[in-house]
């Protein structure tokens, strides 16, 4: 019998309340659908000792990020960030995100974000960590703080990748892989229109659960068992097998976070 190929989600908020009715479930789903590596990024402090739970649960399957996400950079950020920093000196975590700045939810706090992006890339390059970027309607800014960090050693993951062709390129340009998930099934995604352009290579897989639902179920609570629908799509774009696009997506996942 053929073996599964392993399928990684290099980006799920499986702590969320949204789950916390039947975790346990959603876990079973992703696992039996070859759903085995799971990487969990922070928002802020009042989520983390829900991460540490879950770690504890799946300690196989579940690899723990720190930091603090732009939507919930605000007034007491210094604070926010010296948890992260705190954390950082006490155990170990596979990369620092989900960091970056977001101007859809929040434009006021904007130089705040900045800094707080700059600082927590300057933690990941002191701990050898990559980057796990989050950017809403920020590009232009994400690329300013990317090109004033851009050294060796930055690299990372631009999660939930919905840019131009132009926008990919850039982003690849400073060592990033771009997450892909459920977005590029939709019929307005945009990104399927360009993706066979960009190298396998530069791709990996993620759900961002609860959030982006692929088709068919846009709009519903998103979990990793539903990156088979993904990888179907992707399968369609480059025009190679499914198992080829999981084996291929966490070779990347791996090389990005080390294990």
């Amino acid at each position: 019998m053929e073996t599964k190929p392993i399928i990684t989600d290099t980006h799920t908020h499986l702590y969320s309340e949204d789950f916390k009715e039947d975790r346990d479930e959603i876990m079973q789903r992703a696992l039996a659908a070859g759903v085995t590596r799971f990487f969990i990024p922070a928002i802020d402090s009042a989520y983390t000792a829900a991460m540490y739970d879950l770690e504890q649960k799946y300690p196989e399957n579940v690899f723990l990020m720190t930091g603090v996400h732009p939507t919930h950079v605000k007034d007491n950020y210094l604070d926010e960030l010296a948890h992260v920093e705190e954390e950082l000196k006490k155990r170990k975590f596979y990369a620092i995100g989900e960091i970056g700045i977001d101007l859809y939810w929040d434009k006021i706090h904007l130089k705040e974000q900045q800094i707080a992006f700059k600082k927590q890339i300057q933690l990941a390059k002191q701990y050898q960590l990559p980057i796990v970027i989050h950017c809403r309607e920020a590009f232009d800014e994400v690329f300013a703080v990317l090109e004033e960090e851009k050294t060796e050693g930055l690299f990372g993951i631009f999660h939930c990748f919905s840019g131009t062709y132009e926008q990919a390129l850039q982003a690849l340009s400073y060592n990033m892989k771009l997450g892909i998930g459920g977005v590029v099934t939709f019929k307005n995604g945009k990104i399927d229109q360009f993706l066979n352009k960009i190298d396998l290579k530069h791709i990996v897989l993620e759900t961002d659960a609860p959030y982006l639902a692929p088709v068919p179920f846009r709009g519903k609570r998103n979990e990793s068992s539903y990156l088979v629908n993904v990888i179907d799509k992707l399968s369609q774009i480059y025009n190679v097998s499914a198992v080829e696009i999981a084996q291929k997506t966490t070779e990347n996942s791996k090389a990005i976070f080390g294990i």
